[in-house]
């Protein structure tokens, strides 16, 4: 369940037998030919379609994230970790002070991983809360569907590039790219990386049929969903 597609009475009617909802974490960078929303639009949508069976609310995505090293990109919107952080533990007051006790955090975006100790730290406090962070794209199923497909997709590649995060008017390039070096990534000023990087996409196919692009969303989807059934302990 979409948490805009309900009202409160509802929300409140909810809480009266579950304990479980979803927060999706996303942000607003580059990512080549694709969406600059991308990471929220997956998030979102992964945890919503993992949910729906379950009657799980799923809150709106978490726009913005983590993401310096894209600011040489226009479009591109970045927190410090220090504000990420504390506006992640106010939105997880807001969900506990309702009742909602089992929490899952469904990440999109790497950069947003510097909060998750913060985030662990959270639920450490509070002894009659569960949290389970899950980095979706990253996780062992899903990684593995997509590196059996190509071992060289990642950021911007045909692996975020479902039908819901394409851009009307905008063609993929029927191509690979290799695999680019990130080692000095964190040397790199936002233009030096631009430079460095080129059209934003780190490596991969930009492109693969409708039919990998589903298998890889049906294991994550099911890989999502087997955590909200089971991933409190």
């Amino acid at each position: 369940m979409r948490v805009p597609d309900m009202t409160w009475m509802q929300v409140e009617t909810y809480l009266e037998g579950d304990d479980r909802c979803v927060v999706p974490l996303g942000s607003v960078e580059q990512h080549a030919y694709l969406s600059l929303a991308v990471d929220a639009i997956l998030s979102e949508r992964v945890a919503v379609d993992a949910a729906e069976p379950l009657g799980v609310p799923v809150f709106p995505a978490l726009p913005y994230g983590v993401t310096p090293y894209f600011m040489g990109y226009p479009g591109t919107v970045t927190l410090t970790p220090k504000t990420y952080q504390r506006v992640l533990d106010e939105i997880l007051d807001s969900v506990y002070a309702h009742g909602f006790r089992r929490i899952a955090v469904v990440n999109g975006h790497g950069g947003n991983r510097v909060a998750r100790a913060s985030v662990e730290r959270w639920a450490e406090r509070r002894a009659d809360s569960r949290l389970c962070w899950h980095d979706w794209w990253a996780a062992p199923g899903t990684m593995a569907a997509v590196r059996a497909i190509d071992p060289d997709a990642s950021h911007a590649s045909w692996m975020e590039g479902f039908a819901w995060t394409r851009v009307d008017g905008v063609v993929l390039p029927e191509s690979t790219k290799a695999p680019v070096d990130l080692s000095g990534r964190d040397g790199m000023s936002a233009s030096e990386f631009r430079q460095h990087l080129g059209d934003g996409s780190f490596g991969g196919y930009y492109t693969r049929p409708e039919s990998d692009l589903d298998h890889v969303w049906d294991v994550a989807v099911t890989e999502t969903r087997a955590l909200l059934e089971g991933g409190w302990s």
